[in-house]
C-alpha cells in the first residue's frame, strides 16, 4: 500500500464475512456474544488529519500510518491502534512485500484467532489482542502491514485502519580477510580486503594489526585508508604481522580472524660480535685456551642460513660457531656469510681474528754472583709467546721502580753487594694480552745464618778420601773452595757444596783442611777445618758383671776422627761377632756400636770382648771384660716318704729342706735302679722340673710297673742346682688283698657244701632213673642195706613230674641254679680302682 493511499469507507458487518476466507487458517471458536449494532459515525478527513488510534462512525475510517524497525531473528510487534485505547473487537491484518499483491496474515475477534498459511516466510506469527507479533524475524518480512480492526465504542463499532511499514535490518555477519598475496617482497604493493556476506548498510570497516611476535593490536595508521580495503603501498619488513578487521552498522559488529602477511626481505649486511669483546686496529684478539663465542646476525625473513669460513675454509654452519679452547692456530680472517634460500640472495661479513697466548710455564728469577762475589746479577727469563711478555725488575724500593728498565723475554739487573741489605726482596713482573693479571717471581737475597761444616768420609775400600764442605742455603749460594793451611787452593769452587778426593794414605793423618766461604752481600769470607784423625774409641763400662741366665750389654762410641770407620765386636776367643747370631744381638749407629751378650752361661761367656775400629788414616781396639757370677747355692733335701701307690705306675714323693737359702724351685729325677750287669748305670732323668717353691710333696706317674725306679731331688735357685738328695727307691704299697682271699674261701666252701647235699638228695629221689649211682652212693656208704621203696621222697618226686609242677627249690635240675651260683659273690672292681691282686684257691668235696 503506498502512501497517500485511502482506504475506502468499509461497513461494519463486511469482517465477519473474511473469517470463511482465511481457508487452511487456525480457527479458534469465539463464544456467542449479544449482537453489536453499528451507528453511523461522524465523516472525517483520512489524509494528514487522523490522530493515531482515533475511532469514527460505521459510515467513516480512521487512518493511521507509521514505520517500525526490527531486526532479524528477533522479536517485533505491530500494535493497531492506540496501546492506551481497548482492543479491536475484531481484527484483520494483511502484508504487502516488495513485489506481489497483498496477502491476508491473521484475523482474530476475541479470544478466536486464525493465522493465514504461509506466513512462516516472516516469521513465527501470533495474534494476542489485535497486536501481531513476529518471533524469529525473517527479512522477507520487511514491506507494509495493513491492520484493519471494528473497535467497540458506546455500544458501536468503529472502524479503523492502521499502516505499519516495517523495516528489517540485518546483522552483520563475521568478516574475513582477504590478501592479494600471504607472503610479499618487501618493497611491493599488498591490499588486503575486509568482506562481509551479509549486513545492512550503512557498513563501516577498521583494521587491526599486531606484531609477528605478539604483542597489542594496534590500527595502522597511514597504511592505505580505513575502508574495506587496506593498501599497503610499498609493503616494508614493519608491515609483517597479523590482520584483522572489524564491521559495524546499526544493529551489531564482528571482528574478522587474523590473517598473518608475510614481508619476505633480506639479508642485510651481517654484523659479527666476539665475545669475550676484545676489539683491537683491524679485528679483534682472544687469549689462547679461551673460549671464544662468534655470533652473526644478519636481518632477514625467512632467516637466513649462515656459514662460518675460516681463511677461506667452511667450518661450521649456524648463527653462533664457538670456538672452545681456542688454540693459535686457529687465528686467522673469519667470515659470515648470510643466505636467503626464498630471495636466493647473500650478504657476507669479515673479521680478523689474533690469538694471543703467553709464554709456557711461568717466569722465572734467579740471583748469580758476578764480579768476583762483589755483585749480584738478577735475571729474569720467560721465553715464547706471542707478542713475547714484558719484563721489568721491581726493588725493595718504590723508588726503584722503574729504574731497571722493561724488556722482551729476558731482563738482567746488576746489583751491587755491598750497597744491598740482607733479606732485600726483588720482583720481576711480566705482562702479556693473553694474561689479564699478568704474571711475576721474585727473589729475596740473603745470607744464610751459622757457616759452613765440614766432613771427611773414606769410600769404599777407604781408597780414597772425600772431603766434604757444605753450606746450604742463601741467594745467591755461598760459594765454596778447599785450600790448604799454606792458602794453596784445592780443587774448584762450588756453590752451596763442594768435595775434594785425596788417595787413602797415611800421611794424611794429622793435616789440616780448611774451606772457605764466600758471598757478595758478606763483606769478610768464613771457613770451617777439618783434621783427619785415626779413630778413637770408649766405653760405657770396662767391665760388666751380669749373673748367670742374664744379659750383659757392651756399650762402644767411636770419639774424634774427620773420617768415618767400621765398628766390630770380637769374643774372647777373637772371633768377629755378625748379625744373626742366636747368642748375641747387635746395634749400630753412625759413631757406635753396642753388643748384647744374651742368656749368659757360666763360665763359657766370661772373658775379654773387644771392641775395633778402623778408617783410612788408622785403627783402634777397646777390650771389655765380661763377669759371669752365678746365684748362692739353695739348701740341701732330704727325701722323707717315697712309696708306690697300688697300681705301680705313680709313687708319692714327700721331702723336706735342710739348711738356709734362697730357691726358686725343685726338680725330681729318676732312673732305672736295676741295670744288667756290666753295665753302666743310666743317666738321671728330670720326672718333674716345674715344682713351686713353697711345695713339700708330688705324684709322679707314668711308671713302669715292672721296672724298679730310683729317685733323687734337688733344689734350684734361678740356675744354680742344690746338693741333689740321697737316691731311694720306693717301698711297695701295702697289702691289701687278705679280705679278699679270705672271702672267697668262705664263699666257696658254702657252694660245694650246697652243691653235694643237693646232689644227693636228687639220687636218692631219682633212684629209677639213676639206679648205679644210687647204688653206689648208698650200698658203698652201709652194705647190706636195703633203701626202702616208695619212700616219701620219691613219691613227691614221682607225684610233682606227674602233675607237672615246678621242682623243688632245693632241686639241682631246676632251672636256673647252676647260673646263680655261677654268679660271683661280689660285684668287680671299679676300673678306676687298682687292680686286684691275683690270688688262686683250690676247695676239695667230699661225699
Amino acid at each position: 500500500m503506498e502512501r497517500g493511499w485511502a482506504p475506502p469507507r468499509w461497513r461494519g458487518p463486511w469482517i465477519l464475512c473474511l473469517l470463511p476466507a482465511l481457508a487452511g487458517g487456525e480457527h479458534r471458536p469465539v463464544p456467542p456474544k449479544t449482537p453489536l449494532s453499528v451507528e453511523p459515525a461522524e465523516t472525517r478527513p483520512t489524509r494528514g488529519t487522523s490522530r493515531p488510534g482515533q475511532l469514527l462512525a460505521a459510515s467513516e475510517a480512521a487512518y493511521e500510518e507509521r514505520t517500525v524497525t526490527g531486526v532479524r531473528g528477533r522479536v517485533v510487534e505491530l500494535s493497531c491502534g492506540p496501546a492506551a485505547s481497548a482492543p479491536p473487537a475484531v481484527v484483520f491484518w494483511s502484508f504487502t512485500g516488495a513485489s506481489g499483491p497483498p496477502r491476508a496474515v491473521a484475523v482474530g475477534s476475541g479470544q478466536e484467532v486464525v493465522v493465514a498459511p504461509g506466513t512462516g516466510t516472516l516469521g513465527r506469527v501470533t495474534l494476542r489482542n489485535g497486536t501481531l507479533e513476529l518471533r524469529e524475524l525473517r527479512a522477507a518480512a520487511q514491506g507494509r502491514f495493513l491492520c484493519q480492526g471494528l473497535f467497540p465504542e458506546w455500544g458501536q463499532l468503529r472502524v479503523g485502519y492502521a499502516a505499519v511499514l516495517l523495516r528489517v535490518l540485518v546483522p552483520v555477519s563475521k568478516p574475513f580477510v582477504r590478501p592479494t598475496a600471504a607472503a610479499a617482497a618487501e618493497g611491493t604493493a599488498v591490499a588486503l580486503t575486509c568482506a562481509v556476506r551479509e549486513g545492512t548498510e550503512p557498513l563501516s570497516f577498521s583494521w587491526q594489526h599486531r606484531e609477528p611476535r605478539g604483542g597489542p593490536s594496534a590500527s595502522p595508521a597511514g597504511l592505505g585508508g580505513s575502508g574495506a580495503e587496506l593498501h599497503l603501498t610499498p609493503a616494508n619488513r614493519s608491515h609483517a604481522g597479523w590482520y584483522a578487521c572489524t564491521v559495524r552498522n546499526a544493529v551489531n559488529n564482528h571482528t574478522s580472524e587474523p590473517v598473518y602477511l608475510d614481508i619476505v626481505y633480506g639479508p642485510d649486511e651481517p654484523a659479527i660480535s666476539v665475545e669475550p669483546f676484545s676489539p683491537e686496529q683491524g679485528g679483534f684478539s682472544a687469549g689462547e685456551r679461551e673460549d671464544v663465542v662468534l655470533s652473526c646476525l644478519a636481518p632477514s625473513n625467512p632467516p637466513s642460513r649462515y656459514i662460518w669460513l675460516h681463511n677461506g675454509s667452511q667450518v661450521h654452519t649456524g648463527q653462533t660457531y664457538v670456538i672452545a679452547a681456542i688454540a693459535r692456530a686457529q687465528a686467522g680472517t673469519y667470515t659470515c656469510l648470510a643466505e636467503n634460500t626464498h630471495l636466493q640472495t647473500r650478504t657476507q661479513a669479515t673479521i680478523v681474528l689474533t690469538v694471543y697466548y703467553p709464554p709456557a710455564g711461568t717466569p722465572s728469577c734467579s740471583a748469580l754472583a758476578t764480579s768476583d762475589q762483589r755483585d749480584v746479577a738478577l735475571r729474569c727469563r720467560w721465553l715464547g709467546g706471542f707478542p713475547p711478555a714484558r719484563l721489568r725488575w721491581v726493588g725493595p724500593q718504590e723508588e726503584d721502580e722503574g729504574v731497571m728498565g722493561m724488556s722482551f723475554s729476558m731482563a738482567t739487573s746488576i746489583q751491587s753487594g755491598a750497597a744491598t741489605r740482607n733479606s732485600s726482596s726483588f720482583s720481576c713482573l711480566a705482562s702479556h694480552p693473553a694474561l689479564p693479571q699478568g704474571a711475576a717471581c721474585g727473589t729475596t737475597l740473603w745470607v744464610p745464618a751459622g757457616g759452613p761444616s765440614c766432613a771427611a768420609a773414606a769410600t769404599k775400600g777407604d781408597e780414597f778420601v772425600m772431603l766434604r764442605c757444605q753450606w746450604e742455603g742463601g741467594t745467591p749460594p755461598v760459594t765454596l773452595h778447599w785450600r790448604d793451611p799454606g792458602g794453596r787452593a784445592l780443587g774448584d769452587p762450588a756453590p752451596s757444596t763442594t768435595v775434594l778426593v785425596l788417595s787413602a794414605d797415611g800421611s794424611l793423618g794429622g793435616r789440616d783442611f780448611i774451606c772457605a766461604a764466600a758471598h757478595p752481600l758478606q763483606a769478610t769470607g768464613t771457613e770451617c777445618r777439618l783434621r783427619l784423625e785415626a779413630p778413637r774409641l770408649e766405653a760405657e763400662r770396662r767391665e760388666v758383671a751380669v749373673l748367670e741366665g742374664g744379659e750383659a750389654r757392651l756399650a762402644c762410641r767411636r770419639r774424634g776422627g774427620g773420617l768415618g770407620a767400621t765398628m766390630a765386636w770380637y769374643d774372647p776367643e777373637e772371633r768377629e761377632v755378625t748379625p744373626g747370631l742366636a747368642k748375641y744381638h747387635l746395634e749400630r749407629g753412625e759413631e757406635w756400636v753396642n753388643l748384647t751378650v744374651q742368656d749368659v752361661e757360666w763360665p763359657a761367656d766370661g772373658g775379654i770382648y773387644r771392641c775395633a775400629a778402623a778408617n783410612a788414616v788408622g785403627t783402634a781396639s777397646l777390650p771389655v771384660r765380661l763377669r759371669v757370677d752365678r746365684y748362692p747355692a739353695p739348701p740341701n733335701v732330704t727325701i722323707s716318704k717315697l712309696r708306690y701307690l697300688r697300681a705301680r705306675t705313680e709313687v708319692r714323693l714327700e721331702w723336706r729342706t735342710q739348711g738356709t737359702g734362697n730357691l726358686t724351685g725343685f726338680v725330681v729325677q729318676r732312673r732305672q735302679a736295676r741295670r744288667p750287669r756290666r753295665r753302666v748305670p743310666g743317666p738321671w732323668e728330670t720326672a718333674a722340673g716345674d715344682i713351686e717353691p713353697h711345695s713339700r710333696n708330688w705324684r709322679l706317674g707314668g711308671l713302669d710297673p715292672a721296672v724298679v725306679y730310683a729317685f733323687r731331688i734337688l733344689a734350684v735357685n734361678h740356675r744354680t742346682a742344690g746338693h741333689p738328695s740321697e737316691v731311694q727307691t720306693p717301698a711297695e704299697p701295702p697289702f691289701e688283698a687278705y679280705p679278699a682271699v679270705t672271702g672267697a674261701a668262705v664263699a666257696g666252701m658254702l657252694v660245694a657244701t650246697a652243691t653235694s647235699f643237693l646232689a644227693v638228695r636228687c639220687i636218692a629221689r631219682h633212684r629209677d632213673t639213676l639206679p648205679r649211682l644210687h647204688d653206689l652212693l648208698f650200698h658203698t656208704a652201709s652194705p647190706g642195706a636195703q633203701e626202702p621203696v616208695g619212700a616219701p621222697e620219691d613219691a613227691e618226686t614221682a607225684a610233682s613230674r606227674e602233675d607237672g609242677a615246678a621242682p623243688a627249690p632245693g632241686d639241682l635240675s631246676a632251672p636256673g641254679t647252676a647260673a646263680d651260683l655261677a654268679e660271683p659273690l661280689s660285684a668287680p672292681p671299679d676300673p678306676t680302682d687298682d687292680p686286684p691282686v691275683n690270688v688262686t684257691i683250690t676247695e676239695t668235696a667230699t661225699p
